[in-house]
Parts: C-alpha cells; sequence; structure tokens
C-alpha cells in the first residue's frame, strides 16, 4: 500500500520582476562608475582653491592635464614626458582646433613645470586652457 501522496509539481517558472531590478541596478552602477571615470581626475594631485572661480561647464571633450608634485605630466592615465605630451597634444589640435584643455596642477607643484606644460599646450598651438581649482570650505579658510 503506497501511503505516500503523489504532489502535482508545478514547473519552474522564471521570475523576471526580480530579474529586471537586478539589470536596472546593474545598469544604473556602470553608468555611475563610467561617469565618474571619463573625467580622468588623478587623485594624487592635490589643487589649490580659489575663492572667487566658477564651477565650469564641463566639455565632453576636453583635455585633462595632471600635473604632479614632482613634475611628472599624466594625460589619459599615462605618464608623458614634455616632448610626447607636445606631441600628443599637436595631434589633437590638428583634428580640433579649439580643444578644451584643463591643466589640473597640485598645488605645491613649482611654477616651472606649471610653465613648462603651457609651453608645450602653446607649441601645439591650443589656446583654450583652463585651470583646475577646488573651491574654499564653508568655514571660509
Amino acid at each position: 500500500m503506497n501511503l505516500r501522496r503523489r504532489i502535482n509539481q508545478e514547473p519552474i517558472q522564471l521570475q523576471l520582476a526580480p530579474m529586471i531590478d537586478v539589470i536596472m541596478f546593474l545598469l544604473c552602477f556602470f553608468l555611475l562608475t563610467w561617469n565618474l571615470a571619463r573625467y580622468e581626475q588623478d587623485l594624487t594631485v592635490k589643487v589649490p582653491v580659489a575663492k572667487n572661480g566658477e564651477m565650469p561647464k564641463q566639455l565632453p571633450g576636453e583635455v585633462i592635464i595632471n600635473l604632479r608634485s614632482d613634475g611628472t605630466v599624466e594625460l589619459e592615465r599615462a605618464t608623458l614626458t614634455l616632448a610626447q605630451l607636445q606631441d600628443k597634444l599637436t595631434a589633437i589640435s590638428q583634428v580640433f582646433p579649439d580643444q578644451a584643455v584643463v591643466l589640473r596642477g597640485a598645488e605645491n607643484v613649482e611654477y616651472k613645470h606649471v610653465v613648462e606644460v603651457l609651453d608645450a599646450c602653446r607649441a601645439a598651438k591650443l589656446t583654450n586652457i583652463a585651470f583646475a581649482t577646488n573651491r574654499p570650505d564653508k568655514s571660509g579658510t
């Protein structure tokens, strides 16, 4: 005598609502991380504070040059010499003559390194150059 009952099991169905939630979460995560990574800001470069600065409009194609306190130049996440920087900027200026360049110099970088980078930009015929700064604290310091 068979005392077990036969339970009719329904076939396993795919739950779409949790899958859509996971996909939307991943999409948001990738879009946010892509948005932060596209500005190429070197976190080791601490820019100085400017009291009268304005928030710039972020242009999609701007070139960001990071200038570290020891004088090394970084462009597109690669450390370059001044000659390599000038060659790369010349190639950019031939395609985009009015290319915007943002110079993120560390607050304790020597002035001669800033002038060398500006000279490389000028030799590449780029004149739309901006300097990146931080906003002062709320306390006014």
